[in-house]
């Protein structure tokens, strides 16, 4: 069920208008704008990496192994998924994933950031598309799944997000997260990507729980790469405030490909049942177990 924006109302209808006060929200590029005073500002992210994103994901290492270890997490705790949201898909790289590994499943992508949505648009043609803010999700039971994945972040109210994500699960429904890991870990990097944190280890088990989730599964990852990504961390702390955001994706080929087959060896370790204590980012697979206090 949807929720108006407006007036709170719950209903059921193919498009966005409020039977209950009329209220349409404005219509962006073929989406509509559910958060509009965020749709062009606002924490989180900055509206003008989307371009660079867009372009450097398909070849990065960090996002196709990401994206593999998603899609088998996905595929092994919600095999029968029918009715999938992201928030925060950016440009739809992981929503596109999700969208080939479940071809009969209605997704659902949103982002705060309206500048985003067309890049997933043309990612992912036949997903719905949405921008709002994930504090105020305008959904009741409505999804089998909700995935966030490197999106908690960035909010300073991420136990209010959970929260919204549980009221958004229909009965029986669940959650994938990942997460960034370690305040150690914490550089310039984190500072020009806008994170508010990075996650200690338990931090998000114990939000996730509180807010009314039973943890599955929950491993770290880019664990075997850790020493490296160590070594990039303190090089960057004695790095000019000016230095490109995106140099830690911008790999050249051969240290892109050995980095890459390292983490699809790392997946496979975890489908094998190792679980990992340390790592740059957590990986949390939980399912909604009663309402949240």
């Amino acid at each position: 069920m949807k929720q108006c924006p407006q007036c709170a109302a719950v209903f059921t209808s193919a498009g966005w208008t409020c039977h209950a006060c009329g209220h349409a929200p404005p219509q962006g590029e073929c989406f509509p704008l559910l958060a509009p005073e965020l749709a062009n500002a606002g924490a989180g992210f900055r509206p003008e990496a989307f371009a660079r994103l867009a372009a450097l994901e398909e070849g990065n290492f960090w996002f196709r192994a990401r994206n593999r270890l998603i899609v088998w997490a996905l595929g092994r705790h919600f095999p029968g998924m029918a009715r999938y949201l992201e928030i925060g898909c950016g440009t739809g790289y992981v929503l596109a994933g999700v969208a080939q590994a479940y071809p009969l499943a209605e997704i659902t992508g949103s982002e705060v950031f309206s500048v985003g949505l067309p890049y997933a648009a043309r990612r992912v043609e036949r997903a719905e598309l949405i921008q709002m803010d994930a504090r105020r999700i305008p959904y009741v039971e409505e999804f089998d799944v909700i995935g966030a994945f490197d999106v908690l972040e960035h909010i300073e109210e991420d136990e209010a997000v959970l929260a919204q994500l549980q009221r958004a699960l229909r009965p029986g429904g669940g959650i994938a997260i990942t997460v960034p890991q370690h305040p150690w870990l914490w550089s310039a990097q984190d500072d020009r990507a806008c994170h508010v944190r990075r996650y200690r280890v338990g931090e998000l088990r114990e939000k996730v729980s509180r807010a009314g989730f039973k943890v599955e599964f929950e491993t770290s990852f880019v664990s075997m790469l850790l020493p490296a990504m160590l070594a990039s961390r303190l090089r960057q702390r004695n790095a000019s405030d000016n230095s490109d955001p995106m140099a830690e994706l911008s790999l050249p080929t051969l240290i892109n490909r050995v980095f890459e087959g390292v983490m699809n060896a790392e997946r496979q370790l975890i489908r094998f049942g190792i679980r990992f204590p340390v790592g740059g980012s957590r990986l949390l697979v939980a399912r909604k177990s009663g309402v949240a206090g």
